[in-house]
């Protein structure tokens, strides 16, 4: 089989590219052939057999000249159009894979890709990974950045509401633009031409089936997670939170928390705009960003750890990780969240945004180590999907006609 990979950034740069990378490698150590489609970047990793990429869009370091194009550019590519079908042409997939390409690769690359099914009468399968909530919501996240409120306004198509919300980066540009490019697509009816759409969570795909062209396409499948070794560690008596110090992460209710419990200890590690926010807090320990072994180690040795977001979650990698380390979960009940945590058994949940009954829960579960260790040994029978089962499930809807 033939997989062209269609995502805009080709290098390193957050969640969609690990996910495309781990699976293409995969797929590849399958028998499977493997290509990519995106934009030219210096940090470039994979690329195709003819070397045809769109020029690279840099929104806050591009010249006064191509900032005045960015906005029609962002809606429609006529260059993403031209070099998709340059790969076409050469490597003939069967199934063209998407997973982020709104604003740089824009929605005019599904078009080319039915047109040249068309032409060639070579059948094509067009699958869409929704790593966000970009097709029904023009800021990806479904919640206001200015007054951190969640919000379903645009849902049904409604993306007025974008612009009037000023919903991208509080700017009325740059929110136009997210509105017209969302209505545009929406009239030529550009999604309809995509077979699968598959959504990290079953809430996601309760979103995203409210639009009626999709209700019919999406497939719920939690993303997948690297096997790991159990270990015997020895727990410590801290609270740990790891990931983005941001208010959409719920970091100011955490904060206001950990105050009012002094003699509870936490480790924070990650950063943010909130960052500042941390200091002179006596039971807080903030150690930065960590990653690898260090950041395993904290996680295994944690006596739970907390995930305390306010807005729609799909499907937080923190909480499955926590968990496949042997550490317990107290988790927002918000987005996909409760999916991935086994209530009384791996972990439990607290209403979002509630300071009460977040400090209940953490006082109950500092105060009882019996049951944190209890629910880490749970943490050993969890079935979130490895990286093989996933790619067997995605395989299906490859071949399914």
């Amino acid at each position: 089989m033939k997989v062209l990979m269609v995502n805009k950034f080709l290098y390193p740069n957050g969640g969609s590219e690990t996910y495309m990378f781990k699976l293409g490698d995969y797929l590849e150590s399958q028998g499977h052939q493997v290509e990519y489609f995106g934009m030219e970047h210096e940090g470039r990793c994979v690329g195709n057999s003819i070397n045809a990429y769109t020029t690279d869009m840099d929104f806050h370091e591009g010249s006064k000249l191509s900032k005045i194009t960015y906005p029609l550019k962002t809606i429609y590519s006529k260059e993403a159009r031209k070099k998709i079908r340059l790969v076409l042409d050469d490597f003939k997939p069967n199934v063209v894979h998407i997973n982020n390409f709104n604003y740089q690769l824009t929605p005019s690359i599904i078009l080319e890709v039915r047109k040249w099914e068309k032409q060639t009468k070579h059948k094509v399968k067009i699958i869409f990974t929704a790593h966000d909530y970009q097709l029904i919501c023009p800021n990806h996240m479904m919640n206001n950045p200015s007054t951190h409120e969640n919000c379903e306004k645009c849902v049904g198509g409604h993306f007025f509401c974008c612009l009037k919300g000023k919903c991208i980066h509080g700017s009325t540009m740059k929110s136009a633009i997210g509105m017209a490019e969302a209505k545009f697509w929406k009239w030529k009816g550009v999604y309809k031409k995509i077979d699968t759409v598959i959504c990290c969570s079953e809430f996601m795909k309760s979103k995203m089936d409210t639009n009626p062209i999709f209700k019919d396409k999406t497939v719920a499948i939690h993303n997948f997670i690297d096997k790991v070794e159990p270990k015997e560690v020895v727990k410590k008596d801290y609270v740990l939170y790891f990931g983005r110090f941001s208010a959409e992460k719920g970091i100011d209710t955490l904060i206001e928390v950990c105050k009012e419990l002094p003699d509870v200890n936490y480790i924070f590690a990650g950063t943010g705009p909130l960052e500042d926010e941390l200091k002179d807090i006596p039971n807080i320990k903030n150690v930065g960003f960590k990653s690898g072994e260090e950041l395993e180690k904290l996680i295994r040795e944690a006596r739970f750890s907390v995930y305390p977001s306010e807005w729609y979650e799909n499907c937080p990698f923190s909480v499955m990780e926590s968990q496949v380390y042997g550490t317990p979960v107290l988790g927002a009940n918000i987005g996909g969240i409760p999916e991935l945590i086994k209530v009384g058994l791996t972990g439990e949940l607290f209403e979002s945004g509630n300071k009460e009954e977040l400090k209940e829960k953490i006082i109950s579960l500092y105060n009882n180590k019996q049951k944190t260790d209890e629910y880490s040994r749970n943490c050993k029978y969890i079935d979130f999907d490895d990286l093989e089962n996933y790619t067997n499930k995605l395989i299906t809807y490859y071949k399914e006609r």
